[in-house]
């Protein structure tokens, strides 16, 4: 019998659960996104000079096909492309997946307010009954650093949010991450900017960078790695073996789930306190014309890292706007409406360590009430804390493979989550 999955939110995750669902099943699809499809965060908003964080060859959207994005963009493998490139390529691969299932694919253009069971509450009142629910609505909110400007800015990725800033005054970003690198490209970009662009978090650590031309991974030898201080170990030894610590954190990237869940609570939680910030900063590069890019406007004056608490920083006013570029906030208060729905009613609950919600190794979502609820899955950045590697291309698309084969599954003892 021809049933209904829908699937919530249209960026990446959204995108790529879609395609998958149309290509290894019959069922029909329903995508409810309000705004454009294969945009959301990463690349609705995208401007000229911002690109990719991996190469073109490791972003094809078939998990079957690696060389997909690159033959479709016609770039080498080893470039790294602009995000709205990327954003056009999803939506390509979004119209071709509809053309070649005609009369499966049916798209809502709203928001999705509430799940009840099987029926999506849309922002105009009406639903959707599905025989599955798919939440693909990206990862949590920023953190927001509590802070007294008149300009504080809270979404640097709002369209136009930056352009107005006066480029006589400085500019204060909250974080040091890849969206703060962003943000210092998007004020400098037209060159007119003459007061720096300060960037600050508690460790003061910018991302690192990507070499020209990548070494082949080099996995650690982890069969002994029985504790984190066993997995650090084996990783220093596999980088000094190496000569370059990027081939060991590509090695490693096909094992982080698995090490994450073997680890103790108590030693997840070390690694959150301790590691995880310089992880992401290995793990999460910054292509080199963009690293070059960060260095010249470093030496030139109009970028600056600064390391401390942001609540404590002196002469806020000096500063035409404050831009919140913090990472990831935790739930639930960093959970946006629909999240915070759920949780409210207890159809979902928060997961380990508050970085998302709690969901089963397939991806389905688990109630208050310590159940699985069978026809409610994620995928994405939310399902981390359950997982840990769970917000690039690659593992994105292999838990949309997963989940289209799952979701065809028929399971005659149904525990569906009230």
């Amino acid at each position: 019998m021809r049933r209904t999955v829908a699937v919530v939110g249209g960026g990446c995750s959204g995108v790529l659960t879609v395609r998958e669902l149309l290509r290894r099943g019959e069922d029909d699809v329903v995508l409810v996104e309000p705004g454009e499809p294969g945009g959301g965060v990463a690349y609705g908003h995208a401007r000229p000079w911002h690109v990719l964080n991996s190469r073109a060859g490791a972003m094809s959207a078939d998990p079957d096909d690696p060389g997909h994005f690159v033959r479709w963009s016609g770039a080498a493998p080893g470039e790294f492309r602009p995000r709205a490139e990327y954003g056009r390529y999803l939506r390509t691969v979004l119209d071709e997946a509809a053309a070649d299932h005609p009369g499966r694919l049916h798209l809502r253009r709203n928001r999705a307010t509430a799940v009840r069971g099987g029926t999506v509450l849309l922002d105009d009142g009406t639903d959707i009954r599905a025989d599955h629910v798919v939440l693909a609505t990206g990862g949590p909110a920023s953190a927001r650093p509590r802070l007294d400007h008149p300009r504080y800015l809270d979404d640097p990725w709002q369209p136009g949010a930056l352009d107005a800033l006066p480029p006589d005054r400085p500019v204060l970003l909250v974080g040091t991450g890849l969206t703060a690198v962003d943000a210092a490209l998007t004020l400098t970009a037209d060159g007119r900017r003459t007061a720096p662009v300060v960037a600050i978090s508690r460790r003061g650590l910018l991302p690192l960078t990507h070499t020209v031309d990548a070494a082949p991974p080099a996995a650690p030898a982890l069969d002994d790695c029985a504790t984190l201080r066993d997995v650090v170990r084996a990783v220093r030894s596999a980088t000094a073996e190496a000569g370059d610590w990027r081939a060991v954190v590509d090695g490693l990237r096909p094992y982080l789930d698995q090490l994450w869940t073997a680890l103790s609570p108590a030693e997840q939680d070390a690694f959150l306190r301790h590691l995880a910030r310089t992880w992401e900063c290995h793990r999460h590069r910054m292509a080199p014309e963009i690293a070059a890019r960060v260095v010249a406007l470093r030496e030139a004056g109009l970028l600056e890292i600064r390391r401390g608490g942001v609540a404590a920083w002196p002469g806020l006013g000096d500063y035409a706007a404050v831009v919140n570029c913090a990472g990831p906030g935790k739930l639930p208060g960093a959970a946006g409406p629909l999240v915070q729905d759920l949780l409210s009613s207890g159809t979902a609950t928060v997961g380990p360590h508050d970085l998302g919600l709690a969901v089963d190794p397939a991806g389905r979502v688990i109630g208050a009430d310590g159940r699985v609820n069978e026809r409610l899955w994620l995928i994405g950045p939310l399902r981390r804390g359950s997982q840990w590697e769970t917000t690039a291309v690659p593992e994105i698309r292999a838990q949309a493979q997963r989940l289209a084969r799952e979701t065809r599954s028929e399971h005659p003892d149904l525990v569906i989550a009230p």
